[in-house]
């Protein structure tokens, strides 16, 4: 069962994927967003196998974006706090069941408080910085004990464990933990453990000092005007949950090692990588540090991130050995995650062309109403029923030809071949879900109104 899993998954990422349909999916969502820039890399059977960058890192004088140069990744950074706290934990210097006390006494609830609620966004402590902006005050320095004074000594949003409410607090405190644990700086930590074993030789901490003159520019924009330099937050305040700055191949390498699981220990992954569920049961689609979901039935660990004049995305598809990253200087958008979710879909994409043809034509007739029994299962004979062709004439008819009618998914259910597709028309668009019996007669042809 594991070979011929492995021969299918070698088998789809086998499928040709020109780098310039890549190209042409960046360039178009990069300038209906307004941003600058954005740096991309996809793994495809755990390799580098696309990195490239579009626009301009700098406007004024014009400087152009290169695979060479760092972008923040904001709360991407999370997941690397949390794997820190991982190896403390292999050690054997802490469990993540641990309560917050044993280091930090003073915080409110600190004996109810566990390191697992603080990686997974579970222990009501208050989120110091929700905005998408530089308020004034952060553009002063801070000390990650007096963010911890501001929002970690107040009252707790919630009793721990019973909601999930994103946090950067609680990686402060995380980071703090780290730090008291490893007995030095969490980068120090970071670089001895993971950044230099991985070779993530252009890793740079922000939360020091901005980003280079050979690096990409910070933007904003107000409303839909012009991108303008954002404003660089104060030193501190980026401590543990969103301080690092890197290449996309340089967070590509880190997505290759959560692939292959070369950094933690097997219990670690599955620790980091499980979704946390509250006290009541319910599931907050969150690990440690990092979103987990499932998207047309691959397993997906993603997380975005945001700090002043950048946005990034990255994603992970650990069993298909896939990812893809997106960075962007520019904040308060979601090009980068619109980038992202976009280049996956082309990864994953698989278009038989003998279907889509079939389909289109049984489309084109259903537009009159008429249809060739001999395609269709008794069970879909059944559902074209009088009625039934009635509606799609008279529905579909008027529509006229569609100007897009592409294959978006393929999988298999329930003994049969399922594919969907996109059917768009200027005004309306439709999508199709058809199920394929292994003698090739159609047992669904099922249209339904997306938009």
């Amino acid at each position: 069962m594991r070979r011929m899993r492995k021969l299918f998954v070698l088998l789809l990422l086998a499928l040709p994927l020109a780098a310039q349909d890549f190209d042409k999916t960046v360039t178009d969502l990069l300038a209906k967003s307004g941003a600058p820039s954005a740096s991309v890399a996809i793994v495809r059977d755990g390799r580098i196998v696309y990195e490239r960058a579009f626009g301009n890192a700098r406007l004024d004088p014009a400087m152009a974006a290169t695979p060479q140069m760092r972008y923040s990744i904001g709360s991407i950074s999370k997941q690397f706090t949390a794997a820190a706290i991982l190896l403390l934990a292999e050690e054997g210097k802490l469990a993540l069941d641990d309560k917050v006390v044993r280091w930090l006494p003073e915080l409110t609830r600190a004996k109810d408080v566990t390191i697992r609620q603080l990686l997974s966004m579970t222990s009501g402590y208050q989120d110091f910085w929700p905005q998408d902006y530089v308020m004034p005050m952060m553009m002063k320095p801070v000390t990650p004990q007096e963010i911890l004074t501001g929002w970690a000594k107040i009252p707790l949003d919630f009793e721990p464990g019973t909601k999930w409410q994103y946090s950067n607090t609680n990686y402060v405190i995380a980071g703090m933990i780290a730090e008291k644990v490893a007995g030095m700086p969490l980068l120090d930590f970071l670089r001895a453990r993971v950044f230099t074993p991985l070779k993530m030789t252009t890793v740079t901490n922000t939360d020091e000092a901005p980003l280079g003159d050979g690096d990409p520019m910070r933007y904003l924009r107000y409303a839909a005007g012009p991108p303008r330099v954002a404003p660089k937050e104060g030193r501190g305040w980026m401590f543990a949950a969103g301080e690092l700055a890197m290449t996309a191949h340089d967070l590509a390498l880190w997505d290759i090692s959560v692939i292959d699981q070369s950094v933690l220990q097997p219990a670690s992954y599955r620790a980091l990588e499980t979704e946390t569920l509250l006290n009541s049961g319910v599931g907050t689609h969150y690990g440690l540090g990092v979103n987990v979901a499932t998207t047309d039935g691959r397993r997906v660990i993603s997380h975005g991130g945001e700090v002043s004049g950048f946005t990034a995305n990255n994603q992970i598809f650990p069993d298909e050995r896939a990812a893809v990253i997106a960075l962007v200087n520019l904040d308060a958008t979601n090009a980068s995650e619109q980038i992202a979710t976009a280049l996956a879909k082309q990864i994953f994409a698989t278009t038989d062309a003998n279907a889509l043809a079939l389909v289109q034509k049984i489309f084109e007739s259903l537009q009159k109403g008429q249809i060739d029994r001999a395609l269709f299962t008794s069970n879909a004979n059944s559902y074209f029923n009088d009625q039934a062709l009635k509606d799609f004439a008279s529905s579909l008819g008027p529509l006229g030809k569609p100007k897009e009618f592409a294959q978006i998914a393929q999988s298999l259910r329930g003994g049969m071949t399922l594919r969907r597709y996109r059917i768009v028309f200027p005004n309306r668009s439709l999508r199709l879900t058809t199920f394929t019996m292994p003698d090739g007669k159609i047992e669904q042809y099922q249209i339904a109104v997306v938009d």
